[in-house]
């Protein structure tokens, strides 16, 4: 694997970060829109999938971005959960949800695999060295 030196080359980065805007637009061109509370929510637990991404990769050690990883796989899960909300309140279509959980569900397997890549590494972080 080449060495990643951004959090915005790392693929399940750019992959979150395409699904937190679909999640928004969702948000803008429903009636999610006028569901103050759940679009929010919606809105917070996707944002957090490439937040939390980003931050564990900015924390420079392994162990932390593990768990950050952690993290934001909990929130592409939560996110996934959220959609099953949104097609019961008719704010998408069962097309829609289903590109969109089947979509969170590669990116949690992806994020789940680099967790696993990065446990078998003895690579402790540049904060170490």
């Amino acid at each position: 694997m080449a060495t990643i030196t951004r959090f915005e080359d790392l693929e399940i980065w750019l992959e979150a970060r395409r699904l937190a805007t679909e999640i928004h637009i969702i948000s803008v061109e429903t009636d999610l829109k006028n569901d103050f509370r759940f679009k929010n929510q919606i809105k917070a637990s996707s944002g957090s999938v490439m937040d939390n991404i980003a931050e564990g990769f900015e924390r420079n050690g392994n162990l932390e971005f593990r768990q950050f990883l952690s993290i934001a796989k909990g929130s592409a899960g939560e996110s996934q959960l959220q959609l099953y909300r949104a097609l019961d309140f008719n704010y998408i279509n069962e097309e829609k949800f289903n590109i969109l959980r089947l979509d969170y569900k590669n990116l949690s397997g992806k994020i789940n695999n680099f967790i696993s890549y990065l446990n078998k590494k003895d690579f402790k972080g540049t904060k170490f060295q």
